[in-house]
């Protein structure tokens, strides 16, 4: 089974910076792109920003320039560097994987529980 547990989320002021992580355990036979999604109350859930296996990252016009994705695939980690948090990103964040557990044709998305960030004015 696999578990996608993202730490780092908090109650910041509005300018400030957190740092998610995301680590995906478990039995996986291969991570694919890795990536953040967040979810504000009374919103659909929306891309924050992804990352392939090679590096390729794609965002959010909303974070451009404010949030960075990175990974570390020996880890099967991603992070999420935001700075110059605003209160429009309070949200609960969730990371996503897309990978297989098993092999090469069984590629899915799984998520994480949802770490909360909440930005304070």
């Amino acid at each position: 089974q696999v578990q996608l547990v993202e730490s780092g989320g908090g109650l910041v002021q509005a300018g400030e910076s957190l740092r998610l992580s995301c680590t995906a355990s478990g039995t996986i036979f291969r991570v694919n792109a890795m990536g953040w999604y967040r979810q504000a109350a009374g919103n659909k859930r929306e891309l924050v920003a992804t990352i392939s296996s090679g590096g390729r990252t794609n965002s959010a016009d909303s974070v451009k320039g404010r949030f960075t994705v990175s990974r570390d695939n020996a880890k099967n980690t991603v992070y999420l560097q935001m700075n110059s948090l605003k209160v429009e990103d309070t949200a609960v964040y969730y990371c996503w994987a897309d990978l297989s557990v098993t092999h090469w044709s069984s590629y899915r998305p799984y998520w994480g529980q949802g770490t909360q960030v909440a930005v304070s004015s």
